[in-house]
């Protein structure tokens, strides 16, 4: 019987992937989305306990992470979640899959501030720190170099809270334990922790200390480096829906 866990990939393999499911499959980027950010969500909720407020802040960027941020956003607020975004891009300004599952979040009425400044992610980051939740959707595998600007700024505050750094319930052990601490937010990252190379494993810079990652389709090739683990987490591969066919092309580089 073969291993149904797929090996860890490259970022241009990645890529390779989703072009594959987009192009040959006909699978459309905006479905690949909605599994990411809905895989995610369920590995939030598993973590999350029912008793409490719930309290999340999702934390998006301006490409396809953020918009797996703005999925796992819907699907909280369904789940009766405190749902907070702080954007680092205006709506109006993305483009794309991610404009439309953003516009979607809007129109469903879940609270949205846009990081247009220092203050702002002051005000931002008081939040944050009261939490149950802050889910990392700023930079995905397709970052390179250090994290700069308000970017990075919103990276290096994500990276100041203190981590749980223990295991919980739920999925292989995702999410705070009953007797956490309330000061200290669940730090869930989407994909890849923000300013971590996933081909290397290595930080430029800034960079989200993650609870956990939700990495999607695969591991990815950086994660087995030294050191990684301290930026990563507990690590929890996110099924997208593609045919496990793709991944040995993918793999054979054809």
């Amino acid at each position: 019987m073969s291993d149904p866990t797929p090996p860890r990939l490259t970022c241009a393999q990645v890529r390779e992937l989703d072009r594959l499911a987009i192009e040959e499959l006909g699978l459309p980027g905006v479905v690949l989305m909605e599994n990411a950010g809905a895989g995610a969500a369920r590995l939030a909720l598993s973590g999350l306990e029912p008793a409490r407020a719930r309290r999340v802040e999702i934390v998006c960027g301006p490409g396809n992470n953020g918009g797996d941020g703005w999925v796992v956003a819907r699907h909280l607020a369904n789940a009766d979640c405190a749902v907070h975004v702080a954007s680092c891009v205006a709506i109006e300004d993305l483009r794309g899959d991610a404009a439309i599952h953003a516009r979607v979040a809007r129109g469903m009425g879940i609270e949205i501030t846009f990081l247009s400044d220092g203050d702002a992610l002051a005000r931002s980051t008081e939040r944050w720190a009261r939490a149950d939740l802050v889910v990392d959707a700023l930079l995905g595998t397709g970052a390179r170099g250090a994290p700069r600007g308000l970017l990075g700024a919103a990276i290096a505050a994500i990276e100041a809270l203190p981590i749980l750094g223990r295991p919980g319930p739920g999925v292989s052990g995702a999410g705070p334990s009953g007797s956490a601490d309330r000061g200290r937010p669940w730090i869930l990252a989407l994909d890849v922790p923000s300013g971590l190379d996933a081909d290397s494993g290595a930080r430029a810079g800034a960079c989200v200390r993650a609870d956990d990652t939700a990495t999607f389709a695969a591991e990815k090739i950086g994660f087995a480096a030294p050191g990684a683990a301290a930026w990563l987490g507990r690590v929890h591969v996110v099924d997208l829906g593609v045919p496990r066919a793709l991944f040995a092309r993918v793999r054979a580089g054809n």
